[in-house]
């Protein structure tokens, strides 16, 4: 039998069973003279029933041979307890026990008769789809694949939640709030929508709301992974359907095509239930027929109907329950607007529905926001009524004050127009102010100083002359403190934020665009200051203000560019690539080539966070271009964006690249902002760091003591750069053998770090530090330092990141000095696989990380496998300034592992050709010579 067939049979069979015999014999008898063959097949099926209690009774895909229990390997994933149960499978709570990474997650065991042969080729293909779908309100699905005895599974993320209906009711939301919810599930369907992934199972289990508040919708795109993609193969099973029935749509039961639409109305009969607690059909009997037969032809009552009926069946006109009473309320309010809605949303017909998710959520937005809906006729009357009720309040003011308004009508117009005149005045002599400034780090040197005088005269005299107008000298404070952000004075400009926040604070009319201009300008301070969280609490109440900036784009640009940058600085990336994006929009409409170049910088800067190094290199070169579009001089933001790139080449073990690339931005840093500015500083520190890198010591030391000192009087002692710079000396001196002076100079930016709660800078500060005082002899110091490095570094990155592995390398020659080689060779192997994983086989960090496993090796007796490792490092090309220290590094070990073997005399011929190599090449000596001596003076 097809699956049409059975489809058409299905419901029939089911009423059939239900009546009694001579209620059965008189149905059959109509449907024989309808239609005599469907009749027979009905009689049929209706036959072995009678000869076989165990007909349809008997499960359609086999039992498992034992069940599932705790504990249990499904793939890499280890079952931890049952967190629920459906026609599709079983859902367990499940961590990853491969050792690679950890991680809990929702692991749904699928029946394995539910698709066909091609499911594991189909696995691969849809995961790498549906995996990409990055939405707030979505939970990801992580991983598929088939266990080894043939069952599916689906790793979904872990979400704690209740099922928004649940929470909705436990917490006696009104009807605001629950639309506000639902909102956040249109959001999310309509982004999967705009990624070609259709939901076909909304229901409420599959909408969780956590504790904060926020919606987690599950089960994106599964039906689409279990979906034949040839529709001849899509009969699995009888047609086991891949959707909840109460909440499917009519073309579903139908069997027809599936679209967007068909999610519309689920998410009608969603929003049905959140509006009524009830579903939208009253059936006499629960069964699949009853069911099927409402969604194809029954016409659901309206949501306000049903609360009535509520409030009537509860008492009568004098006596209404409590209960009735809030029926009753919520009955007068979903009539009209509400009604109209969820039933054009669970319209039968496709093409009567809402066309999209999107359009949906915009009617209840005009809903909510009082505006005509479109599910309803746009007649002159219900606009009417619309803007009356949206505008009572002011229009009844308007009726009271009426007469007054038409008496003050020509000195109105005539101070509007004074007005006018006055705005565009002072925003002409704003933009001069600006103009001229705006590049004064760019100046001759005798110059600069005057700049500032000019400065410190104007805060003198607006807060003088403008005593009596907070609004202009608000204006002023912030014109004055961007010019101090031009020239480096992050202080100075913070200072006058402050105070342009207090002016604001005590006017109740200031204007909203100047409100979000100001937490722009002072989140951008505050950030400069490594002050993320501060920056979040101040421009975070003003998002929504400048949301309905819609005729200022380049103010909302501006904020939603700044407000990003905070989030990402406190890890938030998701957040922030939201905000990135939806600032580049608004500044591509506006043609504006400069914020275009600045948000395609800030989203490479994500790239970059994740080690998305392709990417990241990309969005900067884009950047660049953009920047060079538009005619005039160098831009300032080139040399971040080139900064950005020099740092992201020197990680990777591009010497040569990352130090044009550093000289490249500091001449135009000289250029455009001078040569005492933070980020000139900053630039000239990391061309000494690469001068580290190539070992050139001597030469390093003399420029890092001036250019520190310059540091502390640009931003203070306890900025992060300080602390950089701090840092930075630490490893020359390590690298020159100063031991106690590094240690200290470490524990300062360590100690600066810390108390600013910069997690990036705290993790890398953490992991020198351990280095070092493994150095010195002091490992059980280092040992603690560098765990405290790798918990920050899976807090930021997560487990299974890069830069985790090289925490484990370091964490593995500790626990070497302390003798516990077992668990080294657990941390050599991880570190190892972490770093191939995330850098790629020929990264210099991966190279590192097999060099130390490949040494340690030959501690624990796996002699071959050390030699065949360090023979190939010793041997590898290339130049740069990493290469070479790796060929030196596995010579010595060579050498080392021969001298351990009893060949002494070639160990000690080969060690003394490396010293004479080194000392020729590496005139300043460093760790690597260090090291190369301590191991010839032990070869005896």
């Amino acid at each position: 039998m097809d699956a049409e067939r059975w489809q058409r049979l299905s419901p029939l069979l089911d009423v059939l069973l239900e009546l009694a015999p001579d209620a059965r014999d008189a149905q059959l008898q109509i449907l024989r003279e309808e239609n005599p063959e469907l009749a027979a097949e009905l009689e049929k099926l209706l036959a072995l029933e009678e000869d076989n209690t165990g007909f349809i009774a008997k499960p359609l895909l086999a039992a498992e041979s034992e069940p599932l229990q705790a504990g249990a390997m499904i793939g890499p994933y280890r079952l931890e307890s049952p967190l629920g149960e459906g026609g599709m499978g079983t859902v367990w709570l499940a961590a990853r026990a491969d050792g690679l990474y950890q991680r809990r997650v929702a692991l749904k065991l699928l029946r394995p008769g539910l698709t066909d042969p091609s499911l594991r080729l189909r696995f691969g293909r849809e995961r790498e789809i549906l995996a990409r779908l990055e939405h707030p309100h979505i939970a990801r699905l992580l991983d598929a694949g088939i266990a080894s005895a043939g069952q599916p599974y689906l790793a979904l993320e872990y979400v704690l939640g209740v099922p928004i209906t649940d929470y909705c009711r436990n917490h006696a939301l009104p009807v605001e709030a629950r639309l506000k919810l639902f909102l956040q599930v249109c959001d999310a369907v309509s982004y999967a929508h705009a990624n070609l992934v259709v939901h076909r199972d909304l229901k409420p289990s599959n909408i969780l709301v956590t504790a904060a508040g926020e919606v987690r919708l599950l089960d994106f795109g599964i039906a689409k992974l279990l979906d034949a993609s040839d529709p001849a193969r899509a009969q699995a099973h009888t047609e086991m359907r891949m959707f909840t029935l109460h909440y499917a749509a009519p073309e579903q039961v139908r069997g027809g095509p599936v679209t967007a639409m068909t999610d519309v109305y689920s998410l009608g009969v969603v929003l049905y239930e959140l509006l009524t607690d009830a579903k939208p059909y009253r059936l006499r009997r629960q069964s699949d027929a009853e069911w099927e037969q409402a969604i194809l032809t029954v016409e659901p009552l309206k949501p306000s109907a049903l609360g009535r009926r509520g409030a009537n069946a509860a008492g009568g006109a004098d006596q209404i329950a409590p209960g009735a009473a809030v029926s009753r309320r919520r009955a007068r309010r979903l009539s009209s607007d509400l009604d109209n809605i969820a039933l054009k949303a669970l319209a039968k017909q496709p093409e009567q529905r809402y066309p999209s998710a999107e359009a949906l959520a915009a009617d209840l937005r005009r809903h909510l926001e009082g505006r005509p809906v479109q599910a309803r006729a746009q007649n002159l009357g219900y606009r009417l009524r619309k803007y009356v009720s949206r505008q009572r309040w002011p229009l009844a003011a308007a009726g009271v004050v009426g007469l007054a308004l038409l008496a003050a009508l020509a000195i109105s117009l005539r101070q509007t127009q004074q007005a006018r005149r006055e705005a565009q005045r002072a925003q002409a002599m704003q933009d001069f102010v600006v103009g001229l400034f705006d590049n004064a780090g760019s100046a001759q040197q005798g110059k600069l100083f005057d700049a500032r005088k000019l400065l410190l005269a104007s805060v003198r005299r607006g807060g003088s002359d403008l005593v009596g107008q907070p609004l202009a000298h608000a204006e002023l404070l912030d014109v004055i403190a961007r010019l101090r952000i031009g020239l480096g004075d992050y202080p100075q400009a913070l200072e006058l934020m402050q105070r342009q926040q207090s002016l604001l604070a005590a006017l109740d009319d200031a204007p909203p665009a100047l409100r979000v201009q100001a937490a722009s300008q002072h989140g951008r301070v505050l950030l400069l200051l490594d002050q993320p969280r501060e920056c979040l609490q101040r421009m975070a109440p003003l998002q929504v203000q400048a949301t309905r900036l819609r005729e200022r784009p380049a103010l909302q640009s501006d904020f939603y560019s700044q407000l990003g940058r905070c989030q990402r600085a406190l890890g938030q990336r998701q957040d922030a690539r939201l905000l990135y994006e939806r600032a580049l929009a608004l500044r591509r409409a506006a043609g504006d080539s400069d914020g275009v170049a600045e948000n395609i910088y800030d989203l490479a800067t994500l790239d970059n966070d994740l080690d998305r190094t392709d990417a990241a290199l990309r969005g900067f070169d884009r950047a660049l271009a953009e920047l060079q579009r538009k005619p005039g001089g160098p831009h300032p933001l080139a040399v971040e964006i080139l900064r950005s790139r020099a740092i992201l080449l020197r990680r990777h073990g591009d010497t040569s690249a990352a130090l044009a690339g550093f000289n490249r931005a500091l001449a135009l840093a000289d250029e455009t902002l001078g040569d005492q500015h933070p980020t000139t500083l900053a630039l000239r520190r990391q061309i000494v760091a690469m001068k580290v890198d190539m070992e050139h010591y001597a030469e390093a030391e003399r420029e890092m003591r001036p250019l520190h000192q310059a540091t502390i009087n640009a931003l203070g002692p306890q900025h992060r750069e300080t602390g950089l710079s701090w840092n930075t000396q630490g490893i020359i001196a390590w690298q020159r053998g100063h031991l106690e002076e590094a240690t200290a100079d470490l524990a300062r930016a360590v100690a600066i770090w810390r108390i600013l709660q910069v997690s990036p800078s705290l993790a890398g500060g953490l992991f020198n530090y351990g280095m070092v005082l493994h150095a010195a002899g002091r490992d059980d110091e280092a040992l603690r330092a560098l765990l405290e490095s790798r918990e920050l570094r899976v807090q930021q990155y997560g487990a299974s990141n890069a830069v985790v592995g090289l925490a484990d390398r370091m964490i593995g020659e500790v626990l070497v000095a302390q003798g516990k080689l077992d668990e080294a060779t657990t941390k050599f192997d991880l570190a190892f696989k972490l770093t191939s994983i995330g850098y790629g086989p020929e990264n210099p960090g991966t190279l590192l990380s097999e060099l130390s496993l490949a040494r340690h090796y030959g501690r624990i007796g796996r002699d071959d496998e050390a030699k065949r490792m360090l023979a190939r490092l010793a041997a590898l090309p290339g130049g740069g300034s990493e290469l070479p220290k790796l060929r030196w590094q596995a010579r010595a070990y060579l050498a080392e592992l021969q001298c351990r073997e009893g060949d002494t005399a070639q160990a000690r011929h080969d060690l003394d050709a490396l010293l004479a190599e080194l000392h020729r090449e590496r005139p300043d000596g460093g760790v690597i010579t260090r090291e190369a001596e301590a191991i010839r003076a032990k070869c005896r």
